[in-house]
């Protein structure tokens, strides 16, 4: 019997904030997988080592979470006023499923210097030193995304003194615009109400706010779901029973926030919408064993992230904290201690992060003109994948 050879594909393995994935340029997949459909899905799940039964992607470019499940496909925009294209698939572990539905802020952040590196944005645009600004088209959520890359020497510089809470080492700092990052699909508080009562069968009653502004979260109070809001990861993932809780809750609120028809179509929308919980700040120890004071937040976050908690914060889900603390009523701005606010900084299980956004009140709707936060990137690895032939089958 006669097996054919792999097929090597070029690709760039790159840090994203708190996130990795593997990227690449449409043109280089194969022709098959230039357009969306199943033969793209199955190049990008057999590059991340999905579907794994074993939960472990040992046999593929994933580290078996939902930070480094993740895959970007970047190409030159033809939008006016835009430079690159960003496609964001959110690889399923355990199923054979791309998740589309949604972005990655923390990849943001490494689309500019792929984009820059690769060709993608015009020569003219980036100076022999200082700050290249890549408009970015978020495909998944049809929005705009601004990046500001720093240059030196005519290169995209990657190492710098900029501490990331959740990265190991300091590097250079990249600047993030999220441009009017609510759904055009809807209104921002989908349910028209700041606040609202959430029925689970047999779970119980939960205040939550509904939000679509980065991306589609649900908000909790820690206290209504007997949490502190000081957790780490290991207290809830261990915990079977509340990840399935958190799992039922979260179909619901999709339901409530029109995002399904019916609550079994939740298990194909993993990646969205999101579900987090809130506290007023108290002290606590990061995973990474740093003290982090009371005073050092404005409220504390927990989310969680394909069905467990995230080990710091989503970027998009930031942008969702940073909005919904902005707006007077929420359950964030509560617990960040009520008024108007134009930034906040949350504590999350590795630290703490600063986001700031601006709301306004128009015509008695809520809008967001854009969210700002602070990421860095960096190339861990570059060259080609390589899948096996009968992938393309």
């Amino acid at each position: 019997m006669s097996f054919a050879p792999q097929i090597k594909i070029p690709a760039t393995y790159m840090r994203g904030g708190t996130s990795k994935g593997v990227f690449f340029k449409l043109s280089d997949l194969p022709k098959e997988a230039q357009q969306a459909g199943t033969i793209r899905d199955q190049i990008l799940l057999r590059v991340i080592g999905s579907p794994d039964p074993y939960g472990k992607q040992i046999d593929g470019m994933g580290a078996a979470t939902s930070s480094t499940s993740k895959t970007v496909i970047l190409a030159k925009s033809d939008k006016p006023n835009h430079d690159v294209d960003y496609l964001f698939g959110q690889v399923s572990i355990d199923s054979a499923f791309v998740d589309w539905s949604g972005n990655c802020g923390n990849l943001t952040a490494a689309v500019g210097a792929f984009a820059i590196t690769n060709g993608l944005v015009d020569q003219h645009k980036i100076p022999e030193n200082g700050i290249c600004t890549v408009n970015i088209w978020q495909a998944n959520i049809q929005k705009t995304i601004i990046a500001h890359v720093p240059i030196t020497n005519g290169q995209v510089q990657e190492t710098g003194d900029f501490e990331l809470d959740g990265v190991t080492f300091p590097a250079a700092e990249v600047q993030i615009e999220f441009l009017d990052p609510a759904d055009d699909g809807g209104a921002m508080f989908p349910t028209g109400n700041l606040v609202d009562i959430l029925t689970v069968p047999e779970v119980g009653e939960f205040q939550a706010t509904f939000i679509n502004a980065g991306i589609p979260t649900i908000f909790l109070n820690a206290e209504d779901i007997g949490y502190e809001g000081t957790e780490l990861q290991e207290v809830i993932n261990s915990d079977a029973v509340a990840l399935a809780r958190f799992e039922k809750i979260r179909a619901y609120g999709a339901k409530q926030m029109g995002l399904i028809q019916d609550i079994s179509e939740a298990q194909k929308r993993q990646h969205t919408p999101k579900i987090a919980f809130v506290s007023k700040p108290k002290a606590y120890v990061s995973s990474s064993g740093k003290t982090i004071a009371e005073q050092d937040a404005d409220l504390l976050v927990r989310a969680l992230s394909m069905g467990k908690l995230h080990h710091a914060m989503m970027g998009t889900a930031a942008v969702a904290i940073g909005t919904a603390a902005a707006i007077p009523g929420t359950l964030v701005n509560i617990a960040a201690g009520g008024g108007e606010r134009e930034a906040v900084r949350f504590g999350h299980p590795s630290g703490t992060l600063r986001v700031g956004a601006q709301a306004v009140l128009e015509n008695g709707q809520w809008a967001v003109k854009k969210a700002v936060m602070s990421r860095s990137a960096r190339v861990l690895m570059e060259g080609w994948v390589r899948i096996p032939q009968e992938t393309l089958d």
